[in-house]
């Protein structure tokens, strides 16, 4: 099966997809519609089955009148005889009362239908989301996934709690109706059956002019959300430099491309309702004329007249309605097709069929021959080979994009190799259960996220049944324990959005008692120390030394202080190791290593 991309040129979202591609979209939104529904199967059923016969008992109302005219009322006037009349009269109320008692009854059945289906979908977004790989989420904002389970989640239940019940009311009303219209008088039914095919063309039109203009809606509801997203997360850069007017021209821009779709999609609609109305008018008013013929040739009764002039009249009535449901149902399509299409990406780092268990790792780390190209991109990593030992602390210097942060991306298997291998204890990374890779690897980067919750709570993350005495003996070991301390509540005080209670320094000691607890058999640091201090930078060194003790350790770095711990450096360039040593050794020499460390040297003077 082949999965429409759901990005083109750049990142943007796509929505210039060929006949075939539309096709295979539509037939990709009605799998994902059809395993919604189908554990609601009993549900739905008894929906329908209530709305048909509620249905069937608004319309028998005309069908009644026209009796109560044609036999009811001859009987009163020519023999005073009012059973026939009190008994359609019965008969008109009971099928009233009980109409509005099961339309109440399959509103409430539609609307659990409707919020199961919107429960379901909504965990099935977030769950997959988590489990698509980091390059999923390099090249997808944040912002687009926000969309996919705010606007587009949005449009689709409001299709669900009130579109499908015009639709499903409608298009049985306009059904039964057109059948009862048959029955009572076959002249008047071919006459409606005329009227068809204007109505047909009408909608084919509409039909094929609006579908392009609400995907072209739900992308751009996307890119407003978007800039929105991504000027509220980086509110600090957007004060720092100033960035407000330029923020607002690139916004107003968003916000009017969406405007300017809206505004053709309420053109096309200023053509087809008034469209509607006017063939449900010229309806009306030809089986009108040819009834009134013939009520006064005597071939039709006045009764049935007025009945069919009702049926044709109600005939039309739920068009407008069926109107709006399409405006409903193409803007929920749309949002479908961009969720589909996210429920349907693969991960690029599968979980293996059949992991091979490794409970306790030592931490031997090898890569062997692997060649790594991001997506579209140039090779990075070159028919590259490492063998780091257990239990050897390693640094990795060299240039920006020397692949520094890609071997520890790969390490951690974010990514896959392109070619080669990389394996832990002997053990290709592609064949571990994620549990375990995660136990045994783990990593802390320069950006500390902590997500809302206690101190705590956040260095718990690297174990979870931690007790509080090993989260604070964690802490205690990278140096966080005094100013956790300090804080209003100590370690149960919520830090806040991102953290945002703490410092970036602290943030990072935080992130490093979390490794700590976690306990893992190597410990990669990309870069991890960036954002400290002088002291905080000192008290880390300190930590480091308990920190990377009895475990296989990477440390990325440009702080040449941070290197000083390691056991062996190796010099990075163009994706290849140009030096490999210890750092006195290197230090001592006339390679690259040697000239970065006198220039940090230089620069402490």
């Amino acid at each position: 099966m082949t999965t429409i991309g759901v990005l083109g040129v750049e990142g943007e979202e796509r929505d210039d997809f060929t006949k075939q591609e539309s096709a295979q979209i539509r037939a990709r939104s009605l799998r994902l519609l059809g395993s919604l529904l189908r554990p609601l199967r009993t549900r739905v059923v008894l929906t329908m089955i209530v709305v048909v016969v509620s249905t069937a008992a608004q319309v028998a109302g005309p069908a009644l009148i026209a009796f109560g005219i044609d036999r009811g009322l001859p009987a009163v006037l020519e023999r005073n005889d009012w059973m026939p009349a009190f008994f359609i009269v019965g008969v008109y109320l009971v099928t009233g009362l009980a109409g509005a008692l099961l339309i109440a009854w399959y509103m409430v059945l539609s609307a659990r239908i409707s919020q199961a289906i919107l429960i379901d979908l909504r965990k099935r977004v977030f769950l997959h989301t988590q489990k698509l790989s980091l390059e999923f989420h390099e090249s997808y904002t944040s912002g687009r996934i926000i969309s996919r389970q705010t606007s587009d989640l949005d449009a689709i239940k409001e299709l669900l709690d009130s579109g499908i019940n015009q639709l499903v009311s409608g298009f049985l009303y306009m059904l039964f109706t057109g059948i009862a219209l048959f029955l009572m008088d076959g002249i008047s039914g071919l006459v409606l059956l005329g009227a068809l095919v204007p109505l047909f063309v009408l909608t084919r039109w509409f039909q094929q002019r609006s579908q392009a203009l609400f995907r072209q809606s739900r992308v751009a509801s996307a890119r407003v959300i978007v800039q929105f997203v991504e000027t509220m997360t980086g509110i600090r850069a957007v004060k720092a430099f100033r960035k407000e007017k330029r923020n607002e021209k690139e916004f107003g821009g968003v916000v009017e491309e969406y405007r300017d779709v809206n505004a053709r999609v309420i053109q096309l609609f200023g053509v087809f309702d008034p469209g509607l109305i006017l063939i449900g008018n010229v309806a009306v008013a030809v089986v009108l004329l040819v009834g009134a013929f013939r009520v006064v040739d005597g071939s039709l009764a006045i009764g049935a007249l007025l009945a069919v002039v009702l049926y044709t009249r109600r005939f039309f009535d739920p068009m407008e309605e069926m109107a709006m449901f399409y405006n409903s149902y193409q803007s929920a399509a749309a949002a479908l097709e961009k969720i589909s299409g996210v429920l349907e990406e693969k991960p690029t780092v599968p979980d293996p069929v059949s992991p091979v268990d490794l409970w306790s790792a030592r931490g031997h780390v090898q890569f062997d021959d692997v060649t790594f190209a991001y997506k579209g991109d140039t090779v990075v990593l070159p028919h590259f080979s490492l063998d780091l030992p257990v239990g050897q602390t390693v640094a990795l210097v060299g240039s920006t994009g020397a692949g520094k942060s890609t071997l520890a991306k790969l390490m951690s298997r974010f990514y896959d190799p392109t070619e080669g291998t990389v394996s832990l204890d002997g053990v290709d990374l592609r064949q571990l259960h994620p549990k375990d890779l995660r136990r045994a690897i783990v990593m802390v980067t320069q950006e500390a996220y902590l997500f809302s919750g206690s101190v705590a709570d956040n260095i718990a993350l690297g174990k979870p049944d931690a007790t509080a005495d090993e989260i604070r003996a964690a802490a205690k070991a990278v140096g966080a324990d005094e100013f956790i301390r300090a804080l209003p509540n100590g370690y149960a005080t919520d830090v806040n959005k991102r953290g945002g209670r703490v410092s970036a320094g602290q943030r990072q000691l935080i992130s490093f008692a979390r490794a700590f607890l976690a306990d893992p058999a190597v410990l990669i640091l990309d870069e991890a120390t960036a954002s400290l201090d002088i002291p905080s930078e000192r008290l880390v060194q300190e930590a480091l030394q308990t920190l990377l003790a009895d475990r296989t350790a990477v440390i990325i770095a440009h702080r040449l202080s941070t290197v000083a711990i390691a056991d062996r450096v190796l010099v990075m360039e163009h994706g290849k190791i140009v030096e490999d040593g210890t750092p006195r050794d290197l230090i001592a020499g006339t390679g690259r290593f040697a000239q970065l460390h006198a220039a940090w040297r230089d620069s402490l003077v």
